[in-house]
């Protein structure tokens, strides 16, 4: 690895880290010195990019977790902590888009996610429990290990459906609502402890999981004109907003939001 050290020394949990923003994330740790666990559900792709990123020089490894298992977490955390001695990052990315086979249709015809009164309360308490209740659970069993550390830096990914509203898909909005509002919580309750939390919330990004809404279709061509850089993020547009986050450079930064979006909000 020959890019600079950001986190030299530093060992880091980085969760949805088989695919998308997540595995970036991980290379981009790994690069500037971390230590990486990353965690996902998808396993093959979890040990494939852990050994891609072994392959180039550096350290990490792939560790199955379901984030809305207190029990996984509560073993995840002890297990780096017996391995390397310390926790000082977290990265809790995971997220779902709770996305139903058929998607709901707006009058320009773009289409989106479920209207409110057809969210059922299964696909509702399945996206708030990865999205929000996962960021909640990782903070948890987080916070000692870093007391322990000496402080540490959590970052939580939300959204820019974490700021403004949109046609549908509530139970989405309010999940990453949720983990803006609870970042600033952890951030407040936990600064004189040399623990940071801060949250990023990125606009549309070409990932796995957002793919199906951004690419040939009217869906993505009115977030393309939504979005006035003219382009779709990329997961590295992302990483490296949380490689600032986690780094000693944004040491005096906490409770922020870090919007990535490509002006969209700024409309």
């Amino acid at each position: 690895m020959t890019q600079g050290q950001r986190l030299s020394g530093k060992v880091a949990i980085v969760t949805g880290g088989a695919s998308g923003i997540g595995a970036e994330t991980a290379r981009q740790f790994a690069a500037h010195g971390a230590s990486v666990v990353l965690c996902d559900v998808q396993d093959d792709l979890g040990r494939t990019v852990a050994q891609e990123i072994v392959d180039n020089g550096g350290v990490a490894e792939y560790h199955a977790l379901d984030v809305t298992d207190e029990a996984q977490w509560i073993a995840l955390v002890a297990s780096v902590e017996a391995k390397y001695g310390k926790l000082n990052v977290l990265c809790n990315i995971a997220g779902v888009s709770g996305r139903p086979a058929n998607m709901l249709v707006q009058p320009t015809g773009v289409m989106t996610g479920t209207a409110l009164e057809d969210q059922t309360l299964e696909n509702w308490n399945y996206i708030m429990g990865v999205n929000s209740t996962g960021v909640f659970l990782g903070t948890k069993s987080a916070i000692p290990a870093m007391r322990r550390a000496g402080g540490g830096s959590i970052v939580n990914i939300s959204s820019i459906c974490g700021i403004v509203g949109s046609f549908a898909n509530a139970a989405y909005h309010a999940s990453k609502g949720s983990v803006r509002i609870f970042t600033k919580s952890t951030a407040i309750q936990y600064a004189k402890e040399g623990i940071r939390a801060n949250s990023v919330h990125p606009g549309f990004v070409d990932t796995p999981m957002a793919r199906p809404g951004l690419l040939g279709n009217e869906s993505g061509k009115a977030r393309m004109d939504a979005t006035p850089m003219g382009r779709f993020g990329k997961p590295i547009d992302i990483a490296m907003g949380c490689l600032y986050l986690a780094s000693d450079e944004a040491s005096w930064v906490t409770g922020s939001e870090l919007v990535i979006d490509g002006g969209m909000t700024a409309n």
